[in-house]
């Protein structure tokens, strides 16, 4: 399993309470893979669990692209039948997953995963690192086009629909590195799913 112990960055400095809306939209993280969760843990924290590795890993990337969140991510155990909250649950992977948080903090892209193979856990640590500082460089115009090659369209499509040419379309996706991701991504969820233990 894979829990994901995710801290507001800064929000001492913040009147906003950015964990209220991540709650309020708990069927669409279900209908996202999430098993349990997302619950508050503290004030500016909160938790959420999967059993897909891709799951896990979408919904931490996409935390990581809204900017306000240190993320860890705890491979492990959780106890069933699983409870109503995540503050009723145990197992391994919460523990690793605070573990986590904590580390993420001091990541460059505050993001980190612990799990039983520490060495193996670093490691995916450090290639998704290498993908978050890939999207970090990308423009507005970059995410525009990453954005709609997710939704399946064709460079084609996507030149008709932004009003610029299939050539425009081909240099804004070389520079985003979409090809790139498309194909990191799936690797990276086929390490992450490795680090269950057996």
């Amino acid at each position: 399993m894979f829990v994901l112990t995710v801290d507001q960055v800064d929000s001492r400095h913040t009147a906003t309470d950015a964990v209220a809306p991540i709650l309020a939209d708990r069927d669409a993280w279900r209908e996202a893979g999430a098993v349990l969760g997302p619950d508050r843990t503290a004030g500016d924290e909160f938790q959420a669990v999967f059993e897909d590795a891709g799951a896990a890993l979408e919904a931490a990337l996409r935390l990581r692209r809204d900017g306000g969140w240190s993320v860890g991510i705890g491979v492990g155990d959780v106890r069933s039948p699983l409870p109503d909250t995540t503050g009723e649950a145990t197992g391994t992977a919460f523990l690793a997953a605070r573990v986590a948080v904590e580390a993420a903090k001091r990541a460059p892209h505050r993001l980190a995963v612990v799990a039983p193979d520490e060495s193996a856990a670093t490691g995916v640590t450090a290639l998704i690192g290498l993908l978050l500082e890939l999207r970090s460089r990308r423009s507005a115009e970059g995410w525009e086009v990453a954005d709609l090659a997710e939704q399946g369209l064709t460079q084609a499509a996507m030149a008709e629909r932004l009003g610029v040419t299939p050539q425009a379309i081909s240099l804004r996706s070389r520079a985003a590195g979409v090809r790139l991701d498309r194909e990191a991504v799936p690797a990276l969820v086929r390490d992450l799913a490795a680090l269950q233990p057996a």
